[in-house]
Order: C-alpha cells, then sequence, then structure tokens
C-alpha cells in the first residue's frame, strides 16, 4: 500500500544520466578537496570523535543502557523506500551508539512485497527487523512479535525520552490491534493529497477545487492534446487503491464493514462511479494501465494538470533535479462532498520484528532509535515523513519536503478515518479484497459496465473470499 519506492528513470530533466552526475559531483569533489588540501589535517582522530559524540548527545539523556546487547547483530529487511534511504546512512551511528551491528536486505518494492511473506511463513529466524503491510497476514500467522512488553520494560525503554505525545494521532492508533497489543512500530506517514499545477489552473482562470464536483468540472476545463485534466492510479491491482478508497470513504461509503467487503454500498457505488468518469473524461489515454509511477511521472513532467496521490510524492515535487514544475506545483487538501468533510486514504509504513528471531530486544532497541525524536529529525531533514510532530514542524522538514506540501500532508493525515484505513489494511484477505475492488474500478474507468454492476460484482467475488 505503499506510495513509492524506487525511482524509475535513470535519466535527470536536462537530458544527463543521473550516473553521469554523480561522476561529474565526484570530480568536483575531489578536486575540491585538493584546493583545500591545507585544511585537512586539521581534521584529527580527535575531531572524528567529537562528531561522532556530537551526533549520539541527544541520546544520551535517555534512561536506557545502550550497549546492553553489543557485539549482536540483527539483520534489517526492507523495499527501497524513502525510508530505507533515509535511514541506511544513520546505521553506523546506531552501530557506535549500541555495539549492535546492522546488516541490510533491501530489494524494490515489488519484489520484497512479494518475497517476505513467504521468507516469514517458512519460519526462520531471520530477517530480525522488517518493513511490513499486510499487518492482519502477519499477526493472524503467528509471524509478528507482540511488542507491549518490551515497552513495558525499563531496562529497554525509557517513556518519558522517547514521548510518545509527539507522535501523529494517526501513528499512534495505527498499529494497535483489537486487543490493545502492538505488533509494528510506524515509521512513514502518507495521505492522499490533491496535486495541481498552478499555470495550468491560472490559464483558464480557475481556483483549487475543493469539491468532487469542482475537481471534475476543472479537470475537464484543463484538459488539453498536450496535458491530461488529471492522473491517479487505475491499474486493476490492490497496489492501485489508495487514491479511489479515499473516494469511497469521502462520500460516506467503507471497504470492509463487520470483516466483510462494503464496496457495493450506494454510497460506495457513487464515489466509484465518480472516480471512474474523472479518469475517462479527463485523464490520460492510457489511464488504465497507471500505478503510482506513472502518475507521479506525468505530473513531474507538466504531463498532467492535477494528480492525487501520495502526499510522499511532494520530496521529488519539490525537486528541480527531476521535475519540471517545482515552481508551479500546489498542493491541497483532499476533495469533498459539499456538506461532509473529507475522508482521505492514509496509511503508515510499520516496521516489525520477527517472531522466531534469536535477538528480539536488540531488534527493539533498534526500532526504538529508528522511531525517537533525535533520530526522525535526521531523516525528516532529507525530506522523509516520519511519524513525529516535532520533526514535521522542523525547518529542515519544511525545506526538504515544502512548507506548503507538508501543511496540506498534516492536514489530510488528520482528515483521515484511522479505522476505516485499518478495516481493510489489517484484514486477513485484505490484498484479495483489494484486488477484487481495483479490477471493478478499472473495468468502471474502461466504461465497460456501470459502477453499480461492477462493484456488486467485485464486493460479492472478494467475500465468497473472505467466507472460504
Amino acid at each position: 500500500m505503499t506510495a513509492h519506492g524506487e525511482e524509475g528513470t535513470g535519466m535527470a530533466r536536462d537530458g544527463n544520466s543521473t550516473g553521469d552526475r554523480v561522476r561529474t559531483s565526484r570530480r568536483s569533489f575531489v578536486k575540491g578537496l585538493g584546493a583545500a588540501g591545507a585544511l585537512l589535517p586539521a581534521l584529527t582522530a580527535s575531531s572524528r570523535r567529537t562528531f561522532a559524540e556530537d551526533a549520539l548527545a541527544p541520546y544520551a539523556s535517555a534512561a536506557i543502557d545502550w550497549k546492553q546487547f553489543a557485539g549482536q547483530t540483527i539483520t534489517l529487511a526492507g523495499a527501497i523506500h524513502p525510508w530505507s534511504n533515509a535511514i541506511a546512512p544513520l546505521l553506523p551511528d546506531f552501530t557506535k551508539l549500541t555495539g549492535i551491528n546492522v546488516a541490510t536486505d533491501f530489494q524494490l518494492e515489488t519484489n520484497y512485497l512479494g518475497t517476505i511473506p513467504i521468507r516469514l511463513a517458512r519460519g526462520g529466524s531471520a530477517p530480525d527487523v522488517f518493513m511490513f503491510a499486510t499487518y492482519g497476514q502477519g499477526i493472524s500467522g503467528g509471524w509478528l512479535e507482540p511488542l507491549n512488553a518490551y515497552f513495558a520494560n525499563k531496562s529497554l525503554t525509557d517513556l518519558d525520552w522517547y514521548d510518545e505525545s509527539d507522535l501523529l494521532r494517526t501513528a499512534l492508533a495505527f498499529p494497535l490491534w483489537s486487543d490493545g497489543e502492538r505488533y509494528a512500530f510506524p515509521i512513514t506517514s502518507e495521505a492522499m493529497t490533491l496535486f495541481f499545477n498552478k499555470d495550468a489552473l491560472a490559464a483558464k482562470n480557475l481556483t483549487v477545487p475543493q469539491t468532487f464536483d469542482e475537481l471534475f468540472a476543472t479537470a475537464k476545463a484543463v484538459k488539453t492534446d498536450e496535458m491530461s485534466g488529471i492522473a491517479m492510479r487505475a491499474q486493476a491491482g490492490g497496489n492501485s487503491t489508495p487514491p479511489a478508497m479515499g473516494f469511497v470513504f469521502s462520500y460516506g461509503g467503507d471497504m470492509v464493514k463487520d470483516h466483510m467487503a462494503a464496496f457495493a454500498s450506494p454510497e460506495a457505488v457513487a464515489a466509484v462511479d465518480m472516480y471512474g468518469r474523472l479518469l475517462s473524461q479527463a485523464g490520460p489515454a492510457d489511464v488504465g494501465s497507471y500505478e503510482w509511477y506513472q502518475v507521479l511521472d506525468d505530473f513531474l513532467q507538466s504531463r498532467t494538470a492535477m494528480a492525487v496521490d501520495s502526499s510522499n510524492f511532494a520530496t521529488d515535487i519539490s525537486n528541480p533535479a527531476k521535475s519540471r514544475v517545482t515552481e508551479q506545483a500546489g498542493f491541497a487538501t483532499f476533495p469533498h462532498l459539499p456538506g461532509r468533510s473529507p475522508v482521505p486514504f492514509m496509511s503508515h509504513w510499520q516496521a516489525c520484528i520477527n517472531s522466531k528471531s534469536q535477538n528480539k530486544r536488540a531488534a527493539f532497541l533498534f526500532l526504538l532509535w529508528a522511531t525517537s525524536k533525535p533520530t526522525s529529525l535526521k531523516t525528516a531533514a532529507g525530506g522523509l515523513a516520519t511519524t513525529r510532530a516535532s520533526a514535521w514542524s522542523s525547518e529542515g522538514f519544511k525545506k526538504a519536503f515544502g512548507a506548503q506540501a507538508a501543511e496540506a500532508a498534516l492536514t489530510n493525515l488528520q482528515d483521515a478515518d484511522v479505522d476505516r484505513a485499518k478495516a481493510i489494511l489489517f484484514h486477513p484477505k485484505s490484498r484479495t479484497i483489494l484486488d477484487a475492488f481495483m479490477i471493478g474500478v478499472n473495468e468502471v474507468i474502461s466504461g465497460e459496465k456501470p459502477a453499480k454492476v461492477v462493484m456488486t460484482v467485485a464486493a460479492e467475488k472478494a467475500n465468497a473470499a473472505i467466507r472460504g
């Protein structure tokens, strides 16, 4: 359910490959070192120790013996993703602080999502820590270590220092299972957000749409032969569901209710009908094949006037090396029905401990460190949307992510309904339900059948699978 992970292309906007850029940067760096050679001896062993001590100073105030598992090695598995990209450079600091070595095992996101359930089902002790999305499946399978006892263990956790009150509301509620147990640490935050090209709207003298009807009218008005009015995910598979689920929630519908698929309701049907009309009448010509990366690329390359997708796209949109619309891009709240509040889909990538791990307490210490205030401030400075309010309000994050983008994302997270999101994401058959839903949405977009017929059939298929 993540928004995006690995980069899709090696070409920069200026036509040079990223590899060429890196080589040029390295040459410049080495040349610069030569010019500054007289200064290099000043970087003594003592100076290096001071730098390391400065990096570790924020952790010294915790009433935790960080060295209690020194010498252990844990394996961290995950997708190539903004979180793994942000945490990897900080791992030497963690090892310096704790004496725990971290071996990483990161894969392309599609490969990782396919292989991690297979690895866990085999019952091996590795990985010790892993990024995870299918929470219900993991708990039902007994793959995830319960964490409440670890949080209560004063030799492992200093709750005053960790300060859970600093966590975003959605992040605090997200990992809680129905019995109050926690099986994960939330590690990132994202909500469906409206992106718009200010120049495209200004050319038609249009304001930013707020309601779904306004979104539809605006998308049709700004569509040209060179630019679609709006781009959203439409591929017939579960990974494409996040924007469409926000439509369902905002129309008053549910994906799952009483553990059964509920998207044949009148509210959900109306939402899917609007989603289909938007993309069939104002979307790209081949929108039926669109996943997140096509949506992002179209917006970056000014091929679409608007898009609805993950708030985490902001780091790419705001990066002139990747985006042609850095100056033209605007960020807004999710659309809504008149008289109703928007309910965008939201999610948090989570990290869990393998229930078969031989290094569970060291793994817990790693996750405590990785999601703490000081570590979150560091990752946020690179543009990572963490789970902490202090990081979101930091100047480093606002600069990297964009102040308007941060404000819109935070508003969308606050408007989200955690329980409705968890009902589908944590369902043991979540993948089956999501696939059935999005196959139906794809059919509506293609104009094959009306939304009521398609959604009724899709919900029946999902519920048949749930009943077994």
